[in-house]
């Protein structure tokens, strides 16, 4: 797992793909809490969402890369 403390507030998470999976609000202990703004359609709308700690490959300048691709990393994600 990479260096959570690294992680900063509006910070871009992308998937090993390369794809964009949300924006950093911030870290909650051992999880990435994303924006409301990136948290999704229909009844995913207006909640914050999570990304595991242990999903995070790198942090690299403004922007933090996932080891699974968006589309699995969307799977993992955890409603707030």
């Amino acid at each position: 797992m990479a260096d959570l403390s690294a992680i900063k507030e509006h910070m871009e998470v992308i998937g090993a793909d390369g794809v964009h999976v949300g924006t950093v609000d911030h870290v909650d202990g051992d999880r990435i809490k994303l924006t409301k703004k990136d948290s999704g359609e229909g009844s995913h709308e207006g909640h914050h969402h999570y990304i595991s700690g242990g999903l995070v490959a790198d942090v690299e300048g403004d922007t933090v890369r996932l080891s699974a691709n968006a589309d699995v990393a969307v799977g993992f994600e955890e409603e707030a």
